[in-house]
């Protein structure tokens, strides 16, 4: 109808605070088992506001958390939700060679299916981790049966980006589509426009006149971000980081839940694959 506002897709990283790629200098993946789990309160504060707010998300959901919280899992596809794939492990795609790729993602897809009984189409790369060095990626998730993937952040950044990728949905493989996060193009630079620690730092002012640059101006949906963590500023701090990661990671934290209420307030948001798919995979079981 025109006049009527575009839809975006709310997306949520499912992952614990301990689980950042940036502290994995700090804590060892065999001592995660020994650390305070805090995913499932985080989660169940985030379906409770979307269920207020009459909100529908993607969760881009990790393996390692699936196995251990199954509840979880199907808390989010009750509720609704698209259950969507965040690898197994929260191993960059950057870090692993194709079999080693491969073998996360698929793990990954499976497990989330048998819990959840719904087919599982979506995939994200921890830390957006594809890019030009490793695009064999995409031929590992067109195998495994992925319909899209939203790996590629088209920004330069100390930890990941791939500035000139595409901004906007495209085909990468027969049958599997990329969607980057949003970027807002300026001074011929992408800027981030898309959530995560941008959106804890920034004035939300800022973040809301980027989205509606990206939503008038481009006429294009946006992809928002963020992490059951970053609504928890009562989480365990992580002894002896440096101060750039302390301050990325901790930022802001006590105000992010009230940002993100303001933010589905003022614009319109859907699943992934409603947004970007004409609705995704049907409501039937795996196999149905």
């Amino acid at each position: 109808m025109p006049g009527q506002p575009l839809t975006n897709a709310l997306t949520i990283d499912v992952e614990d605070y301990f689980q950042v790629s940036a502290f994995a200098p700090y804590i060892a993946r065999d001592r995660w088992d020994a650390c305070e789990c805090r995913v499932e309160r985080n989660v169940e504060r985030i379906l409770l506001m979307l269920e207020e707010m009459h909100t529908r998300a993607t969760f881009f959901t990790l393996g390692w958390i699936a196995e251990r919280y199954p509840q979880l899992v199907r808390r989010i596809v009750d509720g609704g939700h698209e259950l969507a794939s965040h690898g197994y492990g929260h191993q960059r795609a950057s870090d692993l060679n194709a079999t080693q790729f491969s073998a996360d993602v698929d793990t990954a897809k499976k497990l989330l299916e048998d819990i959840s009984g719904h087919q599982v189409i979506g995939y994200r790369a921890p830390s957006f981790s594809i890019g030009e060095g490793n695009l064999w990626a995409f031929d590992c998730l067109e195998r495994a049966g992925y319909r899209y993937s939203s790996s590629i952040y088209p920004i330069r950044h100390d930890h990941y980006g791939m500035p000139d990728a595409p901004r906007f949905a495209h085909q990468v493989r027969s049958g599997l589509l990329e969607l980057p996060v949003t970027t807002a193009r300026f001074f011929n630079r992408n800027w981030p426009a898309s959530g995560g620690g941008y959106f804890r730092l920034l004035p939300y002012a800022l973040s809301r006149w980027l989205l509606q640059k990206v939503n008038t101006r481009d006429q294009q949906a946006a992809i928002f971000y963020f992490h059951p963590w970053e609504i928890d500023a009562g989480q365990p701090r992580v002894a002896g980081i440096n101060a750039r990661t302390r301050f990325r990671h901790y930022v802001n934290l006590q105000h992010t839940e009230g940002r993100i209420r303001r933010l589905l307030a003022d614009f319109r948001w859907g699943r992934v694959d409603e947004v970007f798919l004409g609705g995704g995979c049907p409501a039937a079981g795996v196999g149905q």
